[in-house]
């Protein structure tokens, strides 16, 4: 099922639901209730809910989106990286030259044609992208320099070997959710709160306090709908992309 359609059915069902609420208690409620006349201390407990809740929401988008930018900064350090190798052998003989930028161009292809579309559906990196980051590190390392301006570009690849390398397992390390359980409990606990104290308030059957309070339970929805989405840096809705691998090996991915 489509992201846009999930969050439009959110919504709805948010604004369904809390419009049912309000019809069925203000048709049970008695002749003699008089909507005007809510305790001053549940508007006020009410108002401060609702600006904590606004607070804890606000926190959590903004880790989610801090988290999916890591993650983008995984992959353009990875890609750069990479890039460097395939720049700095030009130093070696045509042969050794050849050979690293062909299994660095072989990595890069794996990783945008195939190894990102199982981080999507299966939340993992693949074995062969692993086993073509252990060839790109033997013949980097295996090499024997023939000369001293050889030698002085050995060291300098090697680092970016290493520095591919951690990119690579840091990139492995944040394609799982970055929300724990415990989070997800407070924020839907907290949205069930903070509705219940906007119905708490003795919401009369008016056309326009029914719209406010299905546009407010609706805007929770989306909000939460928002930090679901960012939650995971490579599956959902604005994820992570492997352009860093497309702009620096054009062709790679056609």
């Amino acid at each position: 099922m489509p992201e846009w359609l999930v969050l439009t059915l959110a919504m709805l069902a948010a604004c369904a639901l809390v419009v049912a609420i309000t019809l069925v208690r203000n048709r049970a409620a008695s002749d003699d209730e008089d909507p005007s006349e809510t305790p001053d201390v549940i508007e006020y407990m009410t108002m401060w809910i609702g600006v904590v809740y606004a607070i804890v929401l606000g926190l959590a988008i903004a880790g989610v989106w801090e988290a999916r930018n890591i993650a983008q900064d995984h992959v353009r350090a990875e890609a750069q990286a990479l890039y460097e190798i395939s720049e700095r052998v030009r130093v070696y003989p045509a042969e050794a030259r050849d050979r690293i930028r062909d299994d660095v161009n072989t990595y890069v292809g794996h990783v945008v044609d195939t190894e990102w579309k199982t981080m999507a559906d299966e939340g993992k990196i693949t074995e062969r992208g692993d086993e073509l980051m252990a060839r790109i590190r033997s013949d980097v390392t295996d090499y024997q320099p023939g000369n001293d301006f050889e030698a002085q570009a050995y060291q300098p690849l090697l680092d970016q070997v290493t520095a591919a390398s951690q990119a690579r397992s840091s990139r492995a390390d944040s394609l799982g959710a970055t929300m724990p359980g415990v989070v997800w409990f407070g924020l839907i606990a907290g949205a069930v709160i903070t509705v219940g104290m906007v119905l708490a308030l003795q919401i009369r059957r008016t056309f326009r306090e029914l719209v406010l309070a299905g546009l407010f339970s609706a805007l929770i929805a989306f909000l939460l709908f928002l930090i679901w989405d960012f939650d995971a840096p490579y599956s959902r809705g604005v994820t992570a992309s492997a352009e860093p691998f497309l702009n620096l090996f054009p062709g790679i991915g056609d």
